[in-house]
């Protein structure tokens, strides 16, 4: 089987797997290649992957969208975070959230930054009207 798994910005995993374990709102699930075809809503977790040389992967998910239709599996979620050791998943999350944090605080200043310059400017300009 392919699984690929999409976050909005990047395709974070494309690879050749044996084995997929997930979880959806109705609970855990298993999925092998000759699967039946269908849809699932996932609730945040872990989703487990095997790889052909019998390696796991592992990858910390928000919520999302599993499709299986043939020997594609596809899953579109807002947040992924991959590890090749489950124990050291939760360190990776809480780097990636840091980082994410410090992106959205620079963001919050430069768009205070832009406000401050328009209310300047419009100032000036109902100065001179």
């Amino acid at each position: 089987m392919r699984l690929k798994v999409w976050i909005p910005t990047d395709a974070v995993l494309d690879e050749e797997v044996t084995k997929i374990k997930a979880e959806a709102e109705t609970g855990w699930f298993g999925i092998l290649p000759r699967h039946v075809d269908f849809v699932t809503s996932l609730v945040p977790g872990i989703l487990s992957f095997e790889l052909p040389d019998k390696q796991m992967g592992y990858l910390a998910i928000d919520r999302g969208i599993l499709v299986k239709c043939g020997p594609a599996v596809s899953v579109s979620t807002r947040n992924a975070v991959r590890s090749n050791d489950p124990s050291q998943l939760k360190e990776a999350v809480v780097e990636e959230f840091r980082k994410r944090g410090e992106k959205e605080r620079n963001v919050r200043q430069f768009e205070a930054k832009l406000e401050a310059e328009l209310v300047r400017q419009l100032l000036k300009v109902e100065k001179h009207v």
